[in-house]
């Protein structure tokens, strides 16, 4: 039977065999490459997206309370006319 020094030879001779095989080069080419791609991107980070989520949620909290004051002074402006 095997038993966990074995384990421990087999996965050790594997990942040595992993980072000295052209698999290692590939995926860090295709980091680089995904990197470059990314970042001709116009993204944000998350960071910045809350921020401005934040904001617009207060935007749209002051727009709401405006209107709302908007109709209580025409009601007050129609009211003074008759």
């Amino acid at each position: 039977m095997l038993n966990a020094k074995t384990f421990e030879d087999l996965s050790a001779k594997i990942s040595a065999a992993v980072e000295n095989s052209p698999a290692k080069d590939i995926e860090k080419n295709m980091r680089a490459l995904l990197v470059q791609g990314l970042s001709k991107l116009d993204l944000v980070t998350r960071e910045e997206f809350d921020i401005q989520s934040q904001v617009l949620a207060r935007a749209r909290e002051q727009l709401i309370e405006l209107e709302a004051r908007i109709k209580e002074l025409e009601a007050q402006q129609h009211t003074k006319v008759k």
